[in-house]
């Protein structure tokens, strides 16, 4: 398009973001109306997208970052024709495929679900980096963030990855519209102080008027001809750009225009133009991996073994068998043993760094281009990630995520290590698979059963060994459990996972030898539940003991005690889990300090049979 038909679509995408907002009597119309030029330029003049085609493997990736200017995108699908006008003014309403912030869910051109602040970036990182590194196509990655978003440490873990990574695939464009949701941003219009935070990070920087077409144009140009770094787009704007009512003015932020009709006309009414939006070269499918049977690695029942190192060994497997399985590492691969994929298969190893945020993000942006990611660090530093994980399960994203050194087993290194919160985060978010294996068969087999899984799957291991009680050959169907003791004179059920199994075994033997039968169930599966075999045990014992390696709150206790949320009778429900602050000490020593060895499961069996007799 030349000059005159660019303005012209910028200002039918602003009349159409003030329409659909005006239509939902809700949005964000002048965040929308101060991008709308930087959006019209590169659909019409560099966006290389097949829209009946969104699968199709050369296609440009576009990510808007600043997820609640999402009229400006249906406003851009509109013009592409990917959408009517009809459904454009449905937009918030129940049932409309047109959200508050855009979601894969309900329409295929989206990447990524946004909407959480500082998230496009980092996710556009993960794509660029699939785009470089795995696909080995010259795809490129758009990402339209807000300069209030910039604020958020999660750019930067992106900012710093890309430049180190060379993503010259990789062009973002930063709205400077000066104004955030309460008043001014922190730098306003001040371009160079953005354009030096990214140049530290080895970023081509570009400084424009957001408002000049040309300028815009040739500012896609310069970024699409950049080579070895990744570029930024700094384009001054004005949020509500071309409505003197609202335009650079504060306190209107999150709100439909008051005199819309006016604002349309001002703005020279709707206009009808459509952008024939450049198609991608022509592209085979950009992979064929191999599929072979999983040879996992087998241990011998009676030895011990890490359920972190038969995690590492069965994914370096489980890559040979598939091709499309990747990994990343949050620079503790050497305590996770995520190393031995990477040494297995480097190419498909990627190194994160200390930057949580990003490794999801990456993992997040890997799954959309039809990777099967597995992003692994201590399971108290996944909390950082929360709201990436979070996101990604409103995108729908697959991604398995495996946090090691959970709770107070891991010994000496104290609280600030101690995964003890992963449970309950995990079993909070939508759709999620909770898996705690207690050896390391199981944990072998559950890593294989991971891939084949829908949604977000979280995987907890163990640093120390632990003895293996299963043989290599035994099956572990998600949603399932063991029962690993059991009988008709049994007073009461104990049900563990992980690191509390073999205590719960001790258990056991040493009550039986006082006479007191008791029952071992294995729950590797903490979400879904096995609430079939725990209906059973309750009938069957009348009395259900939990014991965790956890916070009492939201973990294992919570998943049985859910099991009976559905009228049924609830059984007597004793929970141990850790209840103080650990401090240093030797595992042994810190599963004794909180009650949930095997002397402490013993103790508390023992006192609740004796209170069963009494009564």
């Amino acid at each position: 398009m030349n000059t005159d038909e660019l303005v012209e679509l910028g200002q039918q995408l602003r009349v159409d973001s003030v329409r659909a907002s005006a239509a939902a009597g809700s949005g964000h119309p002048t965040s929308s109306m101060s991008a709308a030029d930087l959006l019209a330029v590169l659909l019409a003049n560099h966006l290389r997208y097949d829209f009946e085609r969104p699968e199709h493997p050369a296609n440009d990736r576009f990510v808007l970052s600043k997820g609640h200017a999402s009229p400006l995108l249906y406003a851009a699908y509109k013009a592409a024709g990917a959408i009517e006008d009809g459904e454009l003014v449905t937009f918030r309403k129940l049932g409309s495929r047109l959200e508050g912030h855009p979601t894969p869910r309900r329409l295929p051109w989206v990447e990524t679900a946004t909407g959480s602040l500082g998230q496009g970036l980092p996710a556009g990182v993960g794509i660029a980096l699939a785009g470089k590194r795995l696909d080995r196509s010259d795809y490129r990655v758009w990402v339209l963030c807000g300069d209030s978003e910039l604020a958020e440490g999660s750019i930067w873990e992106a900012a710093e990855h890309a430049g180190h990574e060379n993503l010259d695939n990789l062009v973002a464009v930063v709205d400077v519209n000066r104004l955030g949701q309460r008043g001014p941003t922190r730098h306003g219009h001040d371009l160079d102080a953005y354009a030096r935070r990214f140049q530290a990070f080895d970023w081509h920087t570009i400084e424009i008027d957001g408002h000049d077409v040309d300028a815009i144009d040739r500012a896609y140009g310069e970024a699409l001809s950049t080579t070895g770094q990744p570029t930024v787009i700094l384009a001054r704007t004005l949020k509500g750009k071309g409505v003197a009512a609202v335009q650079d003015r504060e306190g209107l932020h999150g709100k439909p225009l008051p005199e819309a009709e006016d604002a349309i006309a001002e703005l020279g009414g709707p206009r009808s133009l459509h952008v024939r939006v450049a198609e991608p070269q022509a592209a085979a499918a950009l992979r064929s991996p191999t599929t072979e049977p999983v040879r996992l690695p087998r241990f011998e029942q009676g030895e011990e073994a890490a359920t972190r190192d038969a995690f590492g060994k069965a994914l370096a497997a489980l890559g040979t068998a598939r091709g499309d399985v990747v990994a990343l590492d949050g620079e503790v691969g050497d305590s996770t043993r995520t190393e031995e994929f990477g040494k297995a298969h480097p190419d498909r190893f990627f190194e994160c760094y200390i930057a949580e945020q990003q490794l999801v993000a990456t993992a997040v942006g890997m799954a959309t281009r039809g990777w099967v990611p597995y992003a692994s660090t201590f399971a108290a530093f996944l909390t950082r990630a929360h709201d990436f994980v979070r996101m990604a399960s409103i995108s729908g994203s697959g991604i398995n995520l495996v946090g090691s050194h959970a709770g107070v087993a891991i010994g000496q290194d104290g609280p600030s290590q101690m995964g003890l919160e992963d449970l309950a985060m995990f079993r909070s978010v939508h759709g999620s698979t909770v898996l705690y294996p207690c050896d390391a068969n199981q944990t072998a087999q559950l890593v294989a059963a991971m891939a084949g899984l829908d949604g977000i799957r979280y995987l907890r291991t163990s640093r120390g060994k632990t003895p293996v009680i299963y043989g290599p050959d035994e099956e572990f169907p998600v949603g399932g459990s063991k029962t690993l003791r059991s009988s008709e004179e049994d007073r009461l059920t104990v049900v563990a996972a992980g690191v509390t199994v073999p205590e719960a075994l001790a258990a056991a033997d040493r009550l039986a030898a006082d006479g007191i039968r008791v029952r071992v169930i294995d729950l590797y599966s903490v979400k879904p539940v096995d609430a079939e075999t725990l209906h059973r045990a309750a009938e069957e014992t009348g009395c259900l003991l939990t014991v965790e390696d956890h916070r009492p709150e939201g973990g294992i206790g919570d998943a049985v005690a859910e099991a009976f949320g559905d009228g049924r009778p609830v059984p007597r429900l004793v929970r141990l889990a850790v209840r103080t602050m650990p401090g240093s000490a030797a595992p042994d020593e810190q599963l004794y300090a909180a009650g949930i060895d095997a002397l402490g499961i013993t103790a508390a069996a023992r006192m609740l049979v004796e209170e069963a007799v009494v009564r």
